[in-house]
């Protein structure tokens, strides 16, 4: 740790890249040496295992940089919006993998819906893995990303399957391949 902040302050910053096991955040030596970091990227096997990638868990990774008066009161508050969408779809999966999703209460099957939507609009279409995935890289800037959540979370587009957000770019991207998983499901039958 004491290289790293001599480093740092000599140079005026460094990068400092490295693997911890999945389960083992919390052992003491990556515990020390996140709490000296601006910013953490945490990558999830059983995001991976869902086909959602970038696989990055966006509630252990973390950024001392998403203060409002930072990136923007409008920008913190998605943020956080997400966040604490994603935290309770967590702490709902026990009782879904044990009762089911129809014992849980209205809000918190809404709560679950949006959450998997945002956990698919999180993918992202990278320009490099066209050859794997079939779809077309895309770039969204941040305005838009913003947008697409807000419109998530307001329940705005509770109507569109979930399968509608997995590797689009924007939100409009979404909405558009709703329409067309509805159209191909109509041509099925």
């Amino acid at each position: 740790m004491e290289l790293i902040n001599n480093i740092a302050k000599a140079h005026g910053g460094v990068s400092v890249f490295g693997g911890v096991g999945e389960h083992d955040l919390t052992d003491p030596a990556p515990a020390t040496t996140f709490a000296h970091l601006d910013a953490t990227t945490v990558l999830s096997r059983g995001l991976a295992a869902k086909g959602i990638y970038p696989a990055v868990d966006p509630l252990d990774s973390t950024s001392t940089m998403l203060q409002p008066r930072i990136v923007g009161e409008e920008h913190y508050e998605t943020a956080q919006r997400v966040k604490q969408t994603l935290q309770r779809y967590k702490e709902l999966q026990d009782i879904i993998a044990i009762l089911g999703l129809d014992e849980l209460s209205e809000e918190d099957r809404l709560t679950v819906a949006r959450a998997r939507k945002i956990e698919r609009f999180l993918s992202q279409p990278f320009f490099v893995a066209e050859v794997f995935t079939g779809s077309p890289g895309k770039y969204v800037g941040l305005a838009e990303t913003i947008r697409g959540f807000k419109l998530i979370l307001s329940g705005e587009l509770d109507g569109l399957p979930e399968q509608a957000f997995y590797l689009v770019g924007n939100i409009d991207e979404a909405t558009a391949k709703a329409t067309n998983l509805e159209t191909e499901s109509k041509l099925k039958k």
